[in-house]
């Protein structure tokens, strides 16, 4: 990246930025390794696959994931003048993210706090994003700076919240709708992750931990509820070998598209535009 320029300078490029931005979208979860990451990779995925010009910024400073799990994480991005340019994973997507500023892909990143907002400004005002329909932002677990960051200089972004249906990520996810509220950070809805089991073998779903905790929650806080996917093993050896949005079983996949057309739907009802069908994918 480049050097840090000036505040008011900086500021003039994210506002910018967000003028070519139509919607902008902070992926959250309470707690880490609920499937944040992965749900906000094939949301990108899927929004590109319908024609629209997606962002996917990983500002998981410390732990970035998104490259790998698209087959990027031995790509570097590089600058012109000073900007940079995210990789593109197909024609309608690009990423950013700080894996592909480290020189070797295990070196650590270690930043305090007071360091991450200044990263994660530089994130949207020196990368050259171009015009975009959706930015996905997939944060780090919890309620931390990078949050707060995006919450001040993203005044139109929207929270989706990630969660599992267990006890212990349901509590963590009702501090997420707290801090939500208290930041007036509107919520476009709530993803329970994990929600079943897909037989490996038959492809059936069956409920071996619990399920509908997230829409459970959501319903009582007033925030949509956007849907549930099930554990499917497909997941992680597809992740594994960089192609998280491919080879996922069919209940999968249908459940990735459920959600995608509920926050497509919900953003064209308040352009008075026509509703999005089922048909309409682009393969």
């Amino acid at each position: 990246m480049c050097e840090r320029m000036q505040p008011k300078k900086q500021s003039e490029k994210i506002s910018s930025l967000l003028e070519n931005v139509k919607h902008t979208f902070l992926i959250m979860s309470g707690k880490g390794g609920v499937g944040k990451s992965m749900i906000a990779t094939n949301l990108a995925v899927s929004l590109s696959h319908y024609g629209y010009k997606v962002g996917l910024l990983d500002i998981d400073l410390n732990c970035p994931s998104v490259p790998g799990m698209l087959g990027l994480a031995d790509h570097k991005h590089k600058n012109i003048g000073a900007t940079a340019i995210p990789l593109h994973y197909n024609n309608n997507l690009k990423i950013f993210s700080s894996q592909g500023l480290l020189e070797q892909p295990d070196q650590p990143v270690m930043l305090r706090d007071s360091a991450k907002k200044d990263v994660v400004q530089q994130f949207l005002a020196d990368v050259h994003w171009g015009d975009l329909d959706y930015l996905i932002i997939d944060s780090p677990p919890g309620t931390g700076e990078e949050h707060l960051t995006i919450s001040q200089i993203v005044p139109d972004c929207k929270a989706l919240i990630v969660t599992t249906p267990q006890a212990i990520a349901l509590a963590d996810v009702r501090k997420s709708i707290q801090f939500c509220k208290k930041i007036n950070l509107d919520v476009v809805g709530v993803v329970e992750n994990m929600s079943g089991f897909v037989c490996p073998s038959c492809g059936t779903v069956h409920e071996i931990f619990k399920s509908g905790g997230g829409e459970k929650t959501a319903l009582e806080s007033g925030i949509p509820f956007l849907g549930r996917l099930p554990i499917d093993p497909a997941i992680v050896s597809s992740g594994d070998l960089g192609d998280t949005s491919k080879s996922l079983s069919i209940n999968v996949q249908q459940a990735v598209q459920g959600i995608v057309k509920m926050i497509i739907n919900q953003k064209l009802q308040g352009e008075n535009t026509a509703i999005i069908e089922a048909n309409q994918l682009i393969e």
